[in-house]
């Protein structure tokens, strides 16, 4: 049976994620250590000690998300716990580029920081918005965001499992989509607390912010074979995973569609290293019958320990 291990995302933070291994491994200390260095500030204390309004600034989630997740993989890694695979969940594909090898995390910390400035910057605070349509298939939500777009932005930012599936873009234009969503039977469809529109057209500016920044790092080639957001397609080079990052800005998540490809590769264990348990839940309604753990303290990865040595 194959192993995957996949890296949650935006969406995952809170305050106190990571102390707890801190402390305890000093594999994952040293990982905190590197990335406020990297970074020039003490990231790693906003992690540790919030405030959540700090902390919930995109700019400060991405690089704090990440640095958490890589600590907890090197605790994996210095146990022997290698994947076959690696995924990611949009700012997760950043993380499992550094556990495969493709990026340092000095050079990850400071691109993930810089991509969550050109991202806020990429539209004006307020001006876009996001929303989950739940119960829907993709066709219906494809035709809510035609007819709610009227000239604006709207479109499907994170295809998330069956019956999920998150929207993006212009504010009125998401809000008239949940409008149509529930007069055409969506069980739920509520805007999210986020603060840009995410994996939409209205992020190109951050897009091509961003690829003079990928353009400049050297992307060696993977230790583990990455199944990319923007594609739902295995890549080991190099240039590939630099072609996913920078078109993955302003392009859907394509997340069930990534778990069905790493199943049918023979994937059977998924663990979930960062903060949270997000994917985890995912995972389990595009398929029940794979085994799912999680690794985001002492206690749980205590019992991937326990379930895989």
């Amino acid at each position: 049976m194959k192993t995957a291990f996949v890296f949650p995302g935006q969406g995952s933070q809170y305050a106190g994620m990571g102390r707890e291994v801190a402390e305890k491994y000093p594999a994952a200390r040293a990982v905190f250590d590197e990335a406020d260095r990297a970074l020039g500030f003490p990231l790693s204390k906003l992690c540790f000690e919030g405030p959540d309004e700090e902390l919930k600034l995109t700019e400060n989630t991405q690089p704090a998300i990440l640095m958490t997740s890589v600590a907890l993989f090197r605790v994996l890694e210095e146990k022997g716990l290698q994947p076959d695979f690696v995924a990611g969940h949009s700012l997760g594909e950043y993380t499992a580029l550094v556990a495969a090898g493709s990026l340092s995390l000095s050079e990850a910390v400071r691109l993930v920081r810089r991509r969550g400035q050109y991202m806020q910057q990429a539209v004006p605070v307020g001006a876009g918005a996001m929303a989950a349509l739940l119960g829907m298939e993709l066709s219906a939500v494809i035709s809510v965001c035609e007819r709610a777009a009227q000239g604006q932005v709207v479109s499907a930012a994170n295809l998330n499992s069956p019956g999920q599936i998150v929207i993006a873009g212009d504010r009125e234009a998401v809000e008239r989509a949940v409008t149509l969503a529930k007069e055409a039977g969506a069980k739920r469809a509520i805007m999210l607390q986020v603060s840009a529109p995410f994996h939409s057209a209205l992020m190109k500016p951050a897009e091509e912010r961003l690829s003079v920044d990928l353009d400049q790092l050297a992307f060696p080639d993977l230790r583990f074979t990455l199944i990319t957001n923007v594609d739902a397609k295995p890549v080991r080079k190099g240039a590939e995973a630099r072609s996913a990052l920078r078109r993955q800005v302003s392009r859907p998540v394509l997340w069930q569609d990534s778990v069905q490809r790493l199943i049918a590769e023979g994937v059977g264990l998924f663990v979930e290293v960062g903060p949270g348990k997000v994917l985890i839940g995912l995972i389990r309604s595009i398929d029940k019958s794979v085994t799912m753990l999680n690794a985001e303290d002492e206690k749980s990865l205590e019992n991937v320990f326990n379930g895989l040595l």
